[in-house]
């Protein structure tokens, strides 16, 4: 706490920014764009006149996606120079909506191969500025999620890593990510889908049994590696769950009624799962 909060003179933040960004975070968030991105622009071209050239640049890419993907303008309309390039992105950044800032820093990651050596940088940055700024979202894998938690958001990078070895357990909960995230059309059905086939590939991998049910391979592993009941029977009621809630692993008529939070609680009871499994296998 500042010394302006603890004297009175400025009341402390104490509202979460959820469906808002407030112009104090927002000027964060530009700030690591300015610091990390605009300030490793470089031009490859050897016959450009002017090294501000945009054209033959290392962000060439970035402002082509942005102007199509975004901005929904004609690429021709890409400043030549990077000054302006980078006002006319300022100026759409400091205006837009909170939900499409957030979409923006989606953008920038997918659409941006330039910047993967950098990227872990941004995403820290990113999400300790939302941190500070008690914003009510993270970055996590290059999608924007609601938390709750900070141990939720580590439980969800933690499996990714510990699986990356594992590309049909990673396949399964980027999907769940992306599927959870998707702030257009979220589909909480399928990510909890996902989700709980992530639980079911690791315990393929485990069991090295690729046609193992998910109760077969959680007996086999209980057998093995003395998993406690209790915990086994927690993961078949969550998968009961999956299999009999609103039919979500059936082809149904009606439209289920999941919302955000069943998805992200499976989501996260599935991660901490999979870690769990596979600091116990070792």
């Amino acid at each position: 706490m500042r010394f302006s909060e603890r004297s009175g003179y400025k009341a402390v933040r104490e509202i979460i920014q959820k469906e808002s960004i407030d112009q104090e975070l927002r000027n964060a968030l530009w700030s690591l764009y300015d610091r990390i991105i605009f300030a490793n622009f470089q031009n490859y071209d050897p016959y450009a006149f002017s090294t501000s050239y945009i054209l033959g640049s290392n962000l060439e890419g970035f402002f082509l996606n942005i102007y199509m993907n975004v901005f929904q303008r004609p690429t021709d309309e890409i400043p030549q120079f990077i000054s302006d390039g980078i006002l006319s992105i300022k100026k759409y950044f400091m205006s837009c909506e909170w939900y499409e800032v957030y979409d923006f820093i989606e953008v920038t990651l997918e659409n941006y191969p330039n910047i993967q050596s950098n990227s872990d940088i941004f995403s820290k940055s990113i999400n300790l500025c939302l941190e500070k700024y008690l914003s009510a979202y993270r970055l996590s894998n290059g999608n924007i999620l609601e938390i709750t938690s900070e141990q939720e958001i580590q439980s969800i990078e933690d499996a990714l890593e510990n699986t990356n070895q594992h590309s049909g357990v990673q396949l399964h909960l980027n999907q769940a990510l992306k599927l959870i995230s998707d702030r257009q059309n979220p589909d909480y059905r399928n990510s909890i889908k996902e989700s709980i086939s992530a639980v079911e590939s690791i315990c393929k991998v485990i069991t090295q049994d690729d046609k193992a049910t998910l109760g077969k391979a959680l007996k086999i592993i209980e057998d093995r590696h003395d998993i406690h009941p209790a915990l086994k029977n927690s993961l078949n009621q969550l998968y009961g769950y999956t299999s009999d809630g609103d039919g979500i692993r059936h082809a149904m008529l009606d439209e289920s009624n999941l919302s955000y939070i069943d998805a992200k609680f499976m989501l996260v009871s599935c991660t901490n799962f999979i870690n769990y499994l596979i600091k116990k296998t070792k």
